[in-house]
């Protein structure tokens, strides 16, 4: 564990000498919220609407399999959805349309996963009002997903749905960078939705659980069936992962853990032994270079019954709110 995951998650006092910038930190998002709620800063409003999934703090809470989730939920209740995302990682300075085949480098490796899994358009770009609205005029969606766009405050929403790591919490509960929260707990208050991830949380509307797939070859169509591995992750939450991988039965000999978005090249990989199991987001940023016996281990989300009846009936007011 990483000396910022002991300092938020796991008690170290030396978080307080961090505390004046978490001050700073928390005065100018203070301000920022405070212009826009007065009319100082534009709220933009398009035409049509919008749901932000998003969180209140740093590392991965399962932002991906709740929006595939979310967006097979709205195709079924009869709407096209879109998604937009900043596309992390990559040099994106205008919308840009992820097709399924691209360069994860170029588009983002979330972006290029939903763009796969989800089968909707996804449109990148950091300025998520732009992306919206080319996706509006470029596509044939009729609401919008953003991904992680809780604190992009310039698009207007009608729905914003929060996930919490429910094994890790809020950490110390101390804003950026003496712990790991963008925004107070007290933010959770304001969403439509907070969805615990994994484990019970004691502000969420309910739990959602990740249930594993097949491991499939990253090029290739062969399934790996369960057995001793090398984990590789570059995720937000790796523990998080390797507890679903032993839950698929799979033994772990070798853990490899890189920063969250990592870049994989080919010589991340020089003294790893196979068969290499790794996350979906992680395997669009291998196939170029992958070997033969890597796979991918993917995960599709579940929720409870609490949560399953509140998220119907948030969906179903939306769209009635809009007389379809």
């Amino acid at each position: 564990m990483s000396f910022t995951e002991r300092l938020w998650y796991q008690g170290h006092k030396a978080y307080w000498l961090l505390l004046p910038l978490a001050w700073l930190y928390g005065a100018v998002t203070a301000l920022r919220r405070l212009l826009f709620r007065c009319g100082v800063k534009q709220q933009v409003k398009v035409k049509a609407p919008v749901i932000v999934v998003g969180n209140i703090s740093i590392g991965g809470t399962g932002k991906t399999p709740f929006t595939l989730l979310l967006c097979a939920r709205l195709q079924a209740l009869g709407w096209t959805p879109g998604i937009v995302s900043r596309g992390y990682g990559a040099n994106i300075t205008a919308p840009l349309l992820v097709k399924p085949d691209a360069i994860a480098t170029e588009v983002g490796d979330e972006p290029l996963l939903l763009a796969q899994r989800s089968g909707c358009p996804v449109v990148v770009c950091p300025d998520r009002v732009a992306a919206a609205l080319y996706l509006l005029a470029n596509t044939d969606a009729d609401i919008i997903v953003s991904d992680d766009g809780l604190q992009h405050y310039r698009l207007a929403r009608d729905i914003e749905i929060v996930l919490v790591d429910g094994s890790r919490g809020l950490g110390n509960g101390q804003l950026l960078p003496a712990g790991p929260l963008r925004e107070g707990a007290w933010r959770l208050a304001c969403a439509d939705l907070v969805v615990a991830n994994s484990q019970p949380f004691a502000l969420a509307d309910g739990m959602m659980t990740l249930q594993p797939s097949a491991a499939k070859q990253l090029n290739g169509s062969a399934k790996l069936t369960p057995c001793a591995v090398s984990l590789v992750a570059g995720i937000g939450n790796p523990a998080r992962f390797e507890r679903t991988v032993i839950a698929a039965g799979f033994t772990v000999n070798q853990r490899h853990y890189f920063a969250d978005h990592h870049q994989f090249v080919a010589a991340d990989f020089a003294d790893i032994s196979g068969p290499v199991l790794m996350t979906e987001k992680d395997a669009v940023k291998c196939r170029a270079f992958a070997g033969d016996n890597w796979f991918s281990l993917g995960v599709d989300a579940q929720l409870d019954e609490q949560l399953t009846t509140k998220i119907n009936t948030i969906l179903t007011k939306l769209r009635s709110s809009y007389g379809t």
